[in-house]
């Protein structure tokens, strides 16, 4: 599709701007406001929290032109970078690594990172995150229900797992686990700072001690070990070490914990998921297109004008991909609110992680925890239920990171 400057007349949207964001009513739907967005089209203008406004792309071919432009900016230290919300007006998220530098920054802090999340390092991760999934599993089986999937699953899976991935002792995994939490759940900026700060000086103490003990196991470990060469400052390592903690565990243990609910009211899908471990890996993808955690697949901010699908976006204008809807795009997904683990064609060229160079570098993992997490607790536990009607969960709300608060399991 072309992208260049044309001059287009305001759209409906435009003239008459839709609140962003919008809660969901369903844990693995859109919200109906967002669907009711997609069935007008690809591109509308929304108003955000501060009265400013911003695109909203719910196309899914024109998300990922978006996505791959280098005309838009991921740069969050830029005074026009859109704010979708108060917690990001903190110093803390200006900008944060991997996901808030452009080229050629983002390419050396990309490149330093690719070893530790390869598909061969994920592959040999496998084993040790089906002895994590079983002994969790053991420990819940132990006490007996009910249980909270989230406290006692879910969230120990991806933090164990980055814990030793990043060379984070998990001894401190509370305290972490709580601050990120505080710093992505926040309600404005000052709390998301001082929790950010918090995490920042744990980290900057932590990689201080591992310079005094060099030749640990850890990816900050190994990075500690290339400080002060030309790729890599201190500052560096630790806005990498900040955003591979927060980035690490929260949306999986959602992802997890919201993938469960979504199986669990779709047991012909489970059963299915159950009966072809070959499968599984598209089924997964599948819950993430579905579930699409984190509602979100990229904000930009353009750089100069482009037009796209018959839309002007101006220089200094804010542009937001929604993953949720982009990932029910009709054009791609027939049915596509409709969940179908045997799902085929397109079904992994969803946007939940993304897309283009910012697409999501820890996308291999996931998957690969998602997928033995969800087959160890079917396995072991055939008969798990909810205690709790599924319109009754206790929700997150007012923001774009989808989740629950516990999930209170029995069998």
């Amino acid at each position: 599709m072309p992208l260049s400057p044309v001059e287009t007349r305001p759209s409906e949207d435009m003239m008459t701007p839709f609140a962003y964001p919008q809660d969901r009513t369903c844990p693995y739907q859109p919200s109906p406001g967002y669907q009711e967005l997609g069935r007008r089209g690809a591109m509308h203008r929304v108003s955000l929290w501060n009265g400013s406004s911003i695109w909203m792309v719910t196309g899914h071919a024109q998300g990922r032109a978006l996505l791959a432009d280098s005309r838009l900016s991921a740069d969050r230290s830029r005074s026009d970078f859109p704010v979708v919300l108060p917690r990001f007006e903190a110093p803390i998220f200006k900008p944060i690594a991997i996901i808030g530098f452009d080229p050629p920054v983002h390419d050396i802090h990309r490149r330093l990172l690719a070893p530790d999340f390869s598909l061969k390092r994920v592959r040999e991760m496998r084993g040790r995150v089906e002895q994590l999934t079983n002994r969790l599993v053991d420990q819940m089986a132990e006490i007996g229900p009910p249980a909270d999937l989230l406290a006692d699953y879910a969230l120990p899976i991806p933090s164990t797992v980055t814990s030793e991935l990043l060379g984070v002792p998990y001894a401190d995994h509370e305290f972490f686990e709580a601050k990120t939490i505080g710093l992505l759940q926040a309600k404005d900026a000052a709390d998301a700072e001082a929790a950010g700060q918090e995490l920042w000086d744990y980290l900057d103490e932590l990689i201080t001690a591992k310079e005094r003990r060099p030749g640990g196991p850890g990816l900050l470990d190994r990075l500690t070990g290339e400080l002060h060469s030309p790729d890599l400052s201190r500052e560096d390592l630790l806005r990498i070490a900040l955003a591979l903690l927060i980035g690490g565990h929260d949306t999986t243990s959602q992802m997890i914990a919201l993938g469960v609910v979504t199986l669990l009211e779709h047991p012909d899908q489970l059963a299915a998921f159950m009966a072809d471990p070959a499968g599984r890996g598209a089924a997964v993808d599948e819950l993430l297109r579905m579930v699409s955690v984190t509602d979100v697949s990229g904000v930009r901010v353009a750089t100069e004008d482009l037009e796209i699908d018959g839309q002007l976006i101006r220089a200094g204008e804010g542009v937001l991909v929604s993953s949720s809807m982009a990932n029910r795009d009709p054009a791609v997904y027939p049915d596509p609110y409709t969940f179908d683990v045997r799902r085929s064609g397109p079904g992994r060229q969803h946007l939940a992680f993304g897309f283009g160079i910012h697409q999501c570098l820890g996308q291999n993992l996931a998957r690969m925890e998602l997928e033995v997490a969800f087959a160890t607790l079917f396995e072991r536990l055939p008969g798990l239920r909810l205690t709790t009607a599924v319109d009754q969960l206790s929700a997150r709300r007012g923001g774009t990171m989808q989740g629950v608060q516990e999930l209170r399991v029995e069998w």
